[in-house]
């Protein structure tokens, strides 16, 4: 399981590599086209794309150290460098939110009414339906291998296609004789893209602080309870290390059962969480609990599997 995790991660530094690449295309196609054209909406997106390639570095280290083995001073492994890498991307997304945000309201108090020529919107158009197909490629590849940092890295190929179709809509509008529709839109892309950055920072902070969905864990817990010679489940916790998930569970049994059965209880757990829920690791404590004559105060009566024993 460990090795087909190795493997999956690497498989996700595909989608990163793709990504590199496109950024590093476009943003020199729309500087150039920019400088010709004179659009300021055009050069403002290529260099969004530039950022971009560093966010997309980011990405590409976090899933290369994810893979390196568990050592002496990281015996869980790296995979929490997958997370450290979604949130260096929100940080960055976050920047260049602020700063389209910043210069789309200093253009629109200027009441800049300069109009591009057309070649100019038409990259944008163009460059719109490049990202769109990278965030695509990389959102289904994301769910595939179950990768937070692809997944985060293609949120932010999705705001630049957004970026750059709101550049050739504003380009459009000064054709038209709406200067300030370039504005307008500049500054309802750089919404979406903080909007999309404070989510992913949301979602990584929460799994960096050993957060946990509680819902997740009544659904470990009812499942477990479910099985065969199981009293009561005394405490369960998980956390997630990257697209990995550590579960760590205090069961009650009967004190009479052998200690042979109490280890085939523990496989048979590890076993149902990773096949329904794909937990990666399941660590279970057993504790002999004689619930007949000293039930605790807090398990339910339906919980009791001796009690007409």
């Amino acid at each position: 399981m460990m090795e087909e995790r190795y493997q999956e991660l690497k498989v996700a530094e595909r989608g990163a590599i793709i990504s590199i690449v496109t950024y590093m295309l476009l943003s020199v196609l729309k500087l150039f086209i920019a400088q010709l054209a004179g659009s300021a909406a055009l050069r403002a997106d290529g260099l969004n794309n530039t950022t971009d390639i560093v966010a997309s570095v980011a990405v590409l280290v976090g899933l290369k150290l994810a893979r390196r083995p568990a050592d002496d001073d990281h015996p869980y492994g790296h995979w929490k460098a997958e997370t450290v890498a979604s949130m260096v991307t929100s940080f960055i997304m976050l920047l260049v939110g602020l700063q389209v945000l910043y210069a789309a309201i200093l253009g629109l108090s200027k009441g800049e009414t300069a109009a591009p020529d057309m070649l100019a919107a038409y990259t944008g158009i163009f460059s719109s339906i490049i990202m769109a197909g990278v965030y695509f490629y990389n959102r289904k590849l994301s769910r595939e291998i179950k990768s937070g940092a692809l997944l985060a890295a293609a949120k932010d190929n999705l705001s630049d296609a957004f970026t750059s179709i709101g550049a050739a809509i504003g380009i459009f509008g000064s054709q038209l004789g709406m200067p300030w529709l370039d504005g307008v839109t500049a500054i309802i892309v750089a919404l979406l893209i903080l909007k999309t950055a404070i989510e992913i920072f949301r979602d990584s902070a929460f799994s960096l602080s050993d957060g946990f969905d509680e819902h997740q864990l009544e659904q470990y817990k009812k499942s477990i309870l479910e099985m065969p010679d199981i009293v009561a489940v005394r405490t369960i916790k998980a956390r997630s290390y990257g697209a990995n998930v550590f579960v760590d569970v205090v069961i009650w049994t009967n004190p009479e059962m052998s200690v042979a059965r109490s280890h085939e209880i523990t496989e048979e757990i590890e076993i149902s969480l990773h096949d329904h829920f794909n937990v990666f690791d399941t660590k279970v404590h057993v504790e002999p609990s004689d619930i007949k004559t000293n039930p605790p105060a807090h398990i339910t009566e339906k919980h009791y599997k001796y009690k007409n024993k």
